[in-house]
């Protein structure tokens, strides 16, 4: 058995932002790379309309009609404007929630997910929190503007985030820069969807209470993180916190070869005086790695091999770790084939063998 290190490097510190409270977490790997005030409870504004929608797909179609209720004309602020009784499809509605972030929109969907009760929507909002294991949330409303009780996390909203957008709907709409909702064309407030190229999707939200957040994911090749801010003091800051905080989680991730299937891993003796066998990956597997981690590998490969080896013949077992942790293996096989000599070459090699050995006694 061998056991190497492959890689190590000091550990990268996030950058400088003002935004009081934010976390940072790796989709590779579910590491979470920085983190600030994370579970601290804050109004969150219009985040909180992840959840609106997440909860209202779980009741409605997106082809479903409903209709706008007055009391949605009447939450103010963020709005389409929608006009009470004006039928529209709870995809129209999604899509103004989620892009424009609509409050008129969110609370229509509220209405009619739970047949006119918005608290009873809102307790299947505080039931979905509890289920996600969100423990610093607690929803008072389905649009997020700032009410006693109505509060999440930075740590929170960033799991709400991950779940909802698994959602192809709630992905769809959260990662469009503009919405036509009832023949109106409307633009998202998600700044960075057209100026950061690596974002995914995002939600923003705002309010006194609040300050500027927002939550988002980003890629870059096969590298996911997410990444929320939360309180920032004006809309210009939260977007540079935010893009400064995936971008640098973005560049924490190396692409490298955990195994190489091009590598001789280990050799094994034969019998007979044939050459030893090489031992190599069945396939090579690269990963995404993150720059302070080492990378342990363990070989298990025999001492001896009897002939024949067939090319191809399974002999070992690499094993790649990280932290104690599995993360990829293959089996070491033989990278050629090594016939075993007949009874004459046998024979041979015996008496050569013998012959040898008596020599070595002749003073």
């Amino acid at each position: 058995m061998a056991v190497a290190a492959v890689s190590s490097t000091a550990t990268a510190s996030p950058p400088q932002v003002e935004a009081p409270a934010y976390f940072v977490q790796s989709a590779v790997d579910g590491t979470v790379l920085a983190q600030r005030a994370a579970t601290t409870p804050r109004a969150i504004a219009s985040i909180t309309k992840l959840m609106t929608v997440l909860v209202a797909l779980e009741h409605l179609s997106l082809d479903d009609v409903v209709t706008v209720p007055v009391l949605a004309t009447k939450v103010g602020e963020a709005s389409v404007p929608l006009r009470a009784g004006q039928r529209l499809t709870v995809r129209e509605l999604v899509e103004a929630a989620l892009v424009p972030s609509a409050n008129d929109a969110a609370t229509t969907l509220a209405y009619a997910a739970a047949n006119g009760s918005v608290p009873l929507f809102v307790s299947w909002m505080n039931a979905k929190a509890a289920e996600l294991g969100l423990h610093d949330t607690h929803f008072v409303t389905p649009h997020g503007l700032d009410r006693p009780g109505h509060y999440s996390s930075a740590r929170d909203v960033v799991e709400l985030a991950r779940v909802a957008l698994a959602n192809p709907i709630i992905r769809q709409f959260a990662s469009s820069e503009s919405a036509e909702v009832g023949g109106r064309e409307l633009e998202t407030t998600d700044d960075l969807l057209s100026s950061f190229p690596p974002l995914v999707a995002g939600k923003t939200g705002h309010t006194d209470d609040a300050g500027w957040a927002e939550v988002a994911e980003a890629k870059r090749g096969s590298v996911r993180v997410f990444a929320s801010v939360l309180g920032d003091p004006s809309r210009y800051q939260r977007n540079v916190d935010l893009r400064a905080l995936l971008a640098w989680a973005l560049g924490r991730y190396r692409r490298v070869l955990a195994i190489d299937a091009h590598r001789v891993y280990a050799t094994a003796p034969t019998a007979y005086g044939r050459p030893a066998v090489e031992l190599v990956a069945a396939r090579s597997v690269a990963r995404d790695q993150l720059d302070d981690r080492a990378l342990v590998e363990q070989l298990v490969a025999p001492t001896a091999v009897a002939l024949p080896v067939v090319r191809g013949q399974r002999l070992g077992e690499v094993r790649v770790y990280e932290r104690g942790r599995l993360v990829a293996s293959s089996p070491l096989v033989a990278a050629e084939s090594i016939a075993k000599p007949g009874a004459w070459g046998r024979v041979r090699w015996y008496a050569t063998r013998t012959l040898h050995r008596l020599t070595s006694f002749v003073p």
